[in-house]
């Protein structure tokens, strides 16, 4: 079977140590990353969530790996619409490799299915808001248009 996958690789001029923090904790996400926070004790097998403004579950899944600083890899799987919930588990990957004074942070998303759903409506999502996070560690601020959840959503 063929796979989907959305691959971004960006530079962000920030130490491994800061970026991890703020793909790990709720006061950082919020700021980039449409007000949501994420739920988790960040160690293999612990559950995880993406929630929403309002407190619900927008994508949920469980810690695979975990590398503090280089690696994480979350099974995920999208709970706000029934057509990408059918999918199943995609697969999220975050590489950390620090050069010199900034860090290439490689986003991979994969799910075991060819044409995903998932995996197209993540396309279109993902460049914004790693955008805003490099906005966000380079300037101390992030994108506008990622600080808020979307109305109607």
């Amino acid at each position: 079977m063929a796979n989907s996958e959305f691959v971004y690789v960006t530079y962000i001029r920030t130490t491994p140590e800061k970026l991890w923090r703020a793909l790990s904790e709720p006061e950082f996400t919020r700021q980039f990353w449409m007000d949501t926070t994420q739920k988790c004790e960040w160690k293999p097998g612990a559950s995880w969530q993406l929630l929403k403004p309002d407190g619900s579950v927008a994508d949920a899944g469980e810690v695979v790996e975990i590398e503090p600083h280089k690696r994480l890899v979350l099974k995920w799987q999208n709970h706000m619409f029934p057509e990408m919930t059918a999918e199943g588990f995609s697969r999220l990957t975050y590489e950390l490799v620090e050069q010199g004074d900034l860090v290439k942070l490689t986003v991979t998303h994969l799910m075991d299915k060819s044409e995903s759903k998932l995996i197209k409506a993540v396309s279109g999502g993902w460049p914004m808001i790693l955008s805003s996070l490099k906005s966000l560690l380079e300037t101390g601020e992030s994108l506008e248009a990622t600080r808020y959840w979307p109305e109607g959503m």
